[in-house]
């Protein structure tokens, strides 16, 4: 598992290797033990599997909030995806930073999202598959949003972004009362 560190401390780009032969390839895309070793020990308890059909399908920017914040773990099983966490801690040197990556299922790429940032993507193919871990479940009384287009992100998007009604009238960045308070660097972070 080749592990980057991103801008923004705390969100990581984790590539687990591929072993392929002319029927195709095999993963390991997560490891607990593995990923402990390198102070990452997280406890996943739910999965979520979605499609998007067209392309520039925006989703996001969203968050749940404590006490069922959540760490995310996103990557792509078919398609293409332009990956996005916005860190939203308030007190954080980072505050209102974003990074972005490009998810395919061609490289194999996922984003870790920790808790306290926000989430969203964008896709780039039809048919996209978003498959993503999260250590908390749904919990629909702490679920948030904020603006895609209000945190200054270059989504490259080729056309009108396709969205839902809920992320269409969310509450801009600007005027976002953030759950989430810095509190010093990730465990994975030193």
């Amino acid at each position: 598992m080749r592990i980057e560190h991103t801008v923004l401390p705390g969100v990581l780009i984790l590539t687990p290797a591929r072993f392929g032969d002319a029927r195709g390839f095999f993963s390991e895309s997560w490891n607990r033990r593995v990923l402990a070793e390198h102070g990452i020990d997280l406890d996943f308890v739910q999965d979520n599997h979605s499609v998007s059909e067209a392309v520039n399908t925006v989703r996001g920017l969203h968050f749940q909030a404590p006490p069922h914040a959540q760490d995310k773990l996103v990557r792509c099983g078919q398609g293409a995806l332009f990956d996005v966490a916005v860190d939203i801690r308030r007190g954080s040197p980072s505050y209102g930073q974003w990074v972005g990556v490009d998810l395919t299922a061609e490289n194999g790429r996922q984003l870790l999202v920790p808790r306290g940032f926000l989430h969203g993507f964008a896709t780039r193919a039809p048919m996209t598959e978003i498959i993503y871990k999260c250590t908390d479940y749904y919990a629909p009384e702490a679920d948030g949003a904020v603006l895609w287009s209000s945190c200054g992100i270059d989504w490259g998007l080729t056309g009108d972004p396709v969205l839902s009604g809920k992320d269409a009238a969310a509450v801009p960045l600007a005027g976002f009362d953030s759950p989430f308070e810095w509190t010093g660097p990730f465990s994975w972070e030193g």
